[in-house]
């Protein structure tokens, strides 16, 4: 069985056994006429797949929530013509729902949660609406023009959390001019790249699982693990979405979520810096890849360089971005420094999880300073302390393979001076300083259009020295 990321739409008819028991015959003949000359062939030019069909309902997939949304916008409006002057007890009339998620796939047949909560969705729907989960939301946000009504947290049926629904009602779809539905879908269909992802799962030697995930087509780029990650919803991440989406243009990327991070082993009972090294390992001899380009970020970069320092024969290439060698708490200097990353550290674990967003509002004014709201990330103080204890400057020398380094002029969490060291101290390595003060850096950012030009260089080397 495959795990992969889906948007899942769930449709029924409304009151379909009061209609089979009116007119049988009649119900039946009317709900193929509608599926043969409008569904079925709106689902095939949203590019969608029909799963399965029950009776009155189907579920479908779609590699883009755009496509899936854009689909169950256009069958209600025209069902809306289609039955114009059809009595009112004998109208075929659908609610659909769509969620986007992890799904697991079974042969031709889909299972998980991501569909359980699409099934939902849709008996949650008024007649003729649509309904869509708040993941789905969150990524047609900024690409259709059309605004559904937040329905607040609601409780659904074998789901243990509350689900975020939002929805258009019949009135709503019926307003939608005709043309801002046709634009907004051809700009997307143009600005957006399916992005079909391959998630899978390994286990390391101290029996901790890890789920990694394949993309695009070309050399393999593999990125180190670190926390703050989630596989499965890292496309959606405004923090990391459009970094992703340029590295898998032109390579089969892979990255993996660290040990108790995404969808990787939470639970975990030695979170150490030899333990993510050991992670790595277990992640690419997993998915079969005898030599690709090795991405490091922030504290990615001293586990991928113990790690070239292991198999030289495997990395091409060497990219470190906002990396360092010795990690916050061993290269503290000052008792000020010192009491900071504790301070931190003492946050993290007493206020992570509340619901009051001062503790995270500091760890975002280091990590990324011009980060908006929804850029505000979250994760666990393990990770922070076993990435402080970190020491590598003994490994820097012995490191043989090409290495191109880069670091952030003005970075709020890690110095500037960390990241020219690490460079130093690598033989034959470069070093680029961009232009920005964000630790992670955002979409649109300078700095992040440098990164990506100079890594497009890099890699297009001969990865000789």
């Amino acid at each position: 069985m495959q795990r992969r990321l889906a948007a899942i739409l769930a449709a029924d008819v409304v009151g379909y056994s009061r209609l089979m028991g009116t007119d049988e015959m009649g119900t039946l003949t009317a709900l193929k006429l509608h599926r043969r000359e409008l569904v079925d062939s709106g689902i095939a030019e949203h590019h969608g797949r029909i799963v399965k069909t029950t009776g009155d309902g189907m579920l479908v997939e779609f590699a883009s929530v755009v496509d899936a949304v854009g689909c169950a916008v256009s069958i209600q409006r025209s069902m809306v013509k289609r039955n114009a002057g059809v009595p009112a007890e004998k109208q075929i009339v659908f609610r659909i729902g769509i969620n986007v998620g992890d799904i697991i796939i079974d042969g031709d047949d889909i299972f998980g949660d991501g569909v359980n909560i699409a099934a939902r969705l849709e008996t949650l729907c008024e007649p003729g609406g649509v309904c869509i989960s708040r993941a789905a939301n969150d990524q047609i946000r900024d690409k259709l023009s059309m605004a559904f009504a937040d329905l607040g947290e609601q409780a659904v049926k074998n789901i243990s959390r509350a689900v975020g629904v939002f929805g258009l009602t019949a009135k709503d779809i019926e307003a939608i001019p005709e043309a801002a539905i046709r634009s907004s879908a051809e700009d997307a269909a143009t600005t957006t790249v399916r992005y079909e992802q391959e998630i899978h799962f390994c286990q390391t030697g101290d029996g901790v699982q890890l789920a990694y995930a394949r993309v695009g087509q070309g050399h393999p780029l593999v990125k180190t693990g670190h926390w703050m990650t989630h596989i499965e919803f890292d496309f959606e991440s405004p923090i990391w979405r459009h970094l992703y989406q340029e590295l898998s243009r032109e390579h089969a990327f892979f990255r993996y979520d660290a040990r108790g991070n995404g969808l990787s082993d939470r639970e975990v009972p030695d979170v150490t810096f030899e333990r993510f090294v050991d992670d790595l390992e277990a992640v690419v001899d997993a998915a079969g890849i005898d030599r690709f380009a090795l991405l490091g970020i922030s504290q990615g970069c001293a586990v991928s360089v113990a790690y070239a320092v292991r198999h030289p024969e495997r990395v091409s290439h060497l990219i470190l971005l906002g990396g360092f060698a010795v990690g916050w708490k061993k290269r503290a200097r000052t008792e000020a420094e010192k009491a900071s990353g504790e301070a931190m550290l003492t946050l993290m674990r007493l206020g992570w999880g509340q619901e009051n967003p001062a503790f995270r509002q500091m760890f975002t004014s280091q990590f990324i300073p011009d980060a908006n709201k929804e850029q505000a990330p979250g994760d666990a103080a393990r990770n922070f302390l076993a990435n402080g204890e970190v020491e590598v400057s003994s490994l820097l020398s012995q490191v043989k393979v090409p290495t191109l380094v880069m670091h952030c002029r003005h970075d709020a969490r890690v110095p500037f001076e960390a990241g020219r060291r690490l460079a130093a101290g690598i033989p034959g390595a470069r070093f680029v300083p961009l232009e920005g003060r964000n630790h992670m850096m955002l979409e649109g950012e300078p700095a992040l259009a440098r990164f990506l030009e100079e890594l497009r260089s890099f890699l297009a080397s001969d990865a000789r020295h």
